[in-house]
């Protein structure tokens, strides 16, 4: 039977897509933020249709979650095309860069008028990304107090807002959008695995052994630090061990699956279960 893909395109991430259409002539470049787990399915391929000849700076968030040598590999193939940077918008690893190379960038605009005597102004930024991909930390980050409400849900930030940042760049926030149809299942998988779709609207326990069985393959180590198990290629087998390993059991001795479940999605998107990075260039 064929395999059936996740959808997910609620109406606020067409509102987002309009915004970003109608709101495209006021900024000077385009900050697309990408899920370094995940460089490549975190891509939105709409925005390439959008933004067109737009001055584009690729940021791969949430670096201290991928192994390095993996971040610097995909900095380099992107590199080929456009600008690109890897931060930690907790530790603020890497945004002194990334403000250096936006203002790099919108300098031909900031700068238009200087020979006529007024002095340059501030860079206008968008900041562009899937649901989830950690545009409010980065935000928050880079104007150094909490401005944007962060809350761990897809699609919470939902309203267009410029935000004034002191060092020379303003920013144009826009919620996050994903494309309408996604093609590939890994895609969606590894979209629902970093939280870029809702848990509500597909089946947890296949999403989650997928995970596991991923995990087992290629990043076992973290698995077997977090959870003291022993490595499988079943991932209902790795479900069971880690349940009964963190006590999800049910009166009766019976396995809470749906604890179990949340239980390991909580700690791979917090990055519990070691370095992970989930695309191959």
């Amino acid at each position: 039977m064929e395999e059936k893909i996740l959808q997910w395109f609620p109406g606020h991430m067409k509102k987002a897509e309009r915004l970003i259409r109608e709101n495209l002539n006021l900024v000077d470049i385009i900050i697309e933020l990408l899920d370094a787990r995940i460089p490549l399915s975190s891509q939105n391929p709409m925005l390439r249709e959008i933004i067109q000849d737009k001055p584009r700076l690729i940021t791969l968030g949430k670096a201290d979650l991928a192994p390095k040598n993996y971040v610097d590999a995909w900095l380099k193939k992107f590199r080929e095309e456009t600008s690109a940077v890897a931060v930690d918008a907790v530790k603020g690893t890497g945004i002194k860069h990334l403000i250096s190379m936006a203002k790099s960038l919108a300098e031909s605009k900031t700068n238009k008028f200087v020979k006529y005597g007024a002095k340059p102004r501030a860079a206008h930024v968008m900041i562009v990304g899937i649901p989830n991909v950690g545009k409010s930390s980065l935000i928050n980050r880079l104007a150094g107090i909490n401005h944007v409400k962060i809350e761990n849900r897809p699609g919470v930030t939902r309203a267009k807002q410029w935000i004034k940042i002191a060092d020379g760049l303003d920013l144009l926030d826009t919620p996050g959008i994903l494309y309408p149809k996604f093609d590939d299942a890994d895609v969606a998988l590894k979209l629902s695995w970093t939280y870029a779709i809702s848990d509500e609207i597909h089946d947890l326990e296949p999403t989650v052994c997928k995970l596991l069985e991923t995990l087992a393959e290629k990043f076992p180590n973290g698995l077997i630090e977090r959870y003291k198990i022993q490595i499988s290629t079943d991932g209902h087998e790795l479900l069971n061990q880690i349940g009964l390993k963190r006590g999800c059991i049910r009166k009766g001795g019976v396995l809470d699956t749906d604890k179990a479940l949340h239980l390991i999605l909580s700690d791979f998107r917090a990055g519990k279960l070691g370095k992970v990075i989930l695309d191959e260039i």
